[in-house]
């Protein structure tokens, strides 16, 4: 894979060498350059005409200073070697001490390409985009006649990253990235509704087959008109079922996060000294995976320069790791499982979760339906909040049905659900062999960073949850 930094800007070896040693001058431990060049663009289609369409592009370097349990950072957006050093000066200033030595020889590294595309998305041209957003809105408005206004936004971006870091590290990537979005607004008589769907990972122009975007702008029609047809569950303490895919969104909100490594170390999250402890029934397996090919939460290498890996959480019910960084792996005396990821050069790393889903289990989905004498099926969630550290949520659950004597009666709306993350993976009592990676246009936020990420989940019966319904 040629190296666009140092085919563009001259780059090199050298240039990086007398870059560290400006970040290293006051004597930092440790040190590393993030260099992302990315380019986006939206077009959004509302009532069959355009209604926004642009692109934008960003350039920059990142540079991290480590001296114990401080972090220097500092960013330019020029690359030209003057600037890179003040950047690095800045950076340097956490530390105070002799002069520090950056690597002797820079290594290019090879890894595994998980998201080949067949033609990058910065050789696509908006004429090729457009039939695109075309096709789905066609299909959904004429999917029935209460359809009254569809919107279609299409969003891609190619970001090429280097990171070259003071262990004599250099690895370089290509990441390409899609979302296509559809929103549907229907009316009967007086009545309005309202929904969506979307899919999205790390592929160019193939990922959108005609069978695929009909699939889309169906299940937005779908969602919207159930509307009509929904009502308002009983309220109270009931089994709820998640459905496999998407309610993965509750699994990587409400537990996830109080795995990744920082608040452990911080103490923050309950987990904190868990390790090697039940957390859940045997049944129970967590992963945190970076190798799914071509999803949004894949990445070749993380945003440090390690390589990406599949990461058992839980294991049959006990807590196994946690998801780390440099700087946590350090603080546990482990090695990085890839999870160091940031939102752009402007920012730091941080452990981050890339698809993150439960295995499939010993139960099949009927039986778990059958097993439920009042309760709810949870198809997709919105609008969630999360206390990470404890893991207290409240979720919107966007698409659901009633369950009632063992059978899928009625759709759901009005509804939402509150609990405890820990919790409610502790009373989780039934697991199907249903797993779905779900293909949403999912992104993840934290500490004011956004990252593109996965989820999954099989059909899973939690024992007991709070439904906020009708009194």
């Amino acid at each position: 894979m040629s190296n666009f930094f140092e085919e563009r800007f001259g780059l090199d070896d050298g240039v990086y060498r007398r870059v560290m040693a400006t970040a290293l001058e006051r004597g930092g431990e440790y040190c590393d350059l993030y260099f992302q060049q990315r380019s986006s663009t939206v077009l959004g289609l509302e009532d069959e005409e355009i209604n926004r369409a642009f692109r934008s592009d960003d350039l920059g370097v990142g540079i991290r200073v480590v001296r114990g349990d401080a972090t220097g950072y500092a960013f330019s957006e020029d690359l030209e070697e003057a600037s890179m050093h003040a950047a690095a000066r800045v950076a340097a200033a956490i530390a105070s001490g002799g002069q520090s030595e950056p690597p002797q020889k820079i290594v290019s590294r090879t890894h595994p390409d998980l998201y080949p595309v067949e033609r990058p998305w910065g050789e696509v041209s908006t004429v090729e985009r457009l039939p695109l957003l075309g096709r789905v809105n066609a299909r959904a408005a004429g999917g029935d006649d209460r359809i009254s206004k569809v919107r279609v936004h299409l969003s891609d971006s190619e970001s090429r990253v280097l990171v070259v870091d003071a262990e004599g590290r250099k690895s370089y990537d290509y990441q390409p990235m899609t979302t296509l979005y559809v929103a549907c607004v229907a009316r009967d008589g007086e009545r309005r509704e309202e929904s969506y769907h979307n899919i999205g990972g790390r592929q160019g122009l193939e990922l959108y087959t005609d069978d695929k975007l009909d699939h889309v702008a169906d299940e937005a029609v779908r969602r919207t008109l159930l509307l009509f047809d929904a009502r308002r569950p009983p309220a109270g303490e009931m089994p709820v079922v998640l459905a496999a895919g998407s309610s993965g969104i509750l699994l990587h909100e409400a537990i996830g996060h109080g795995m990744e490594a920082d608040f452990n170390r911080k103490g923050t999250s309950i987990y904190s000294d868990r390790l090697g402890k039940l957390i859940a029934e045997p049944i129970v397996s967590i992963v945190d995976d970076g190798t799914l090919p071509a999803s949004r939460g894949a990445i070749n290498v993380d945003d440090e320069g390690n390589e990406t890996q599949r990461t058992v959480l839980v294991e049959n019910g006990v807590l196994r790791t946690y998801l780390h960084d440099r700087i946590s792996a350090r603080h546990y005396g482990v090695k990085p499982t890839g999870n160091g990821r940031r939102q752009s050069f402007r920012h730091v790393p941080m452990p981050r979760m890339r698809a993150t889903y439960m295995l499939p289990g010993p139960h099949d989905r009927e039986e778990i339906i059958r097993s439920v004498k009042q309760g709810i099926l949870a198809e997709s969630f919105t609008n969630g909040q999360v206390q990470i550290g404890a893991g207290d949520f409240t979720f919107y659950i966007k698409c659901g049905y009633l369950i009632e004597d063992g059978r899928i009666t009625a759709p759901i709306k009005d509804v939402n659900i509150i609990g405890n993350g820990p919790k409610v993976l502790a009373d989780v009592t039934m697991v199907a062999d249903d797993m779905v990676i779900d293909e949403g246009g999912w992104t993840c936020g934290k500490d004011g960073q956004s990252v593109p990420v996965s989820l999954g989940m099989p059909t899973v019966k939690v024992g007991s949850v709070t439904v906020g319904g009708v009194s």
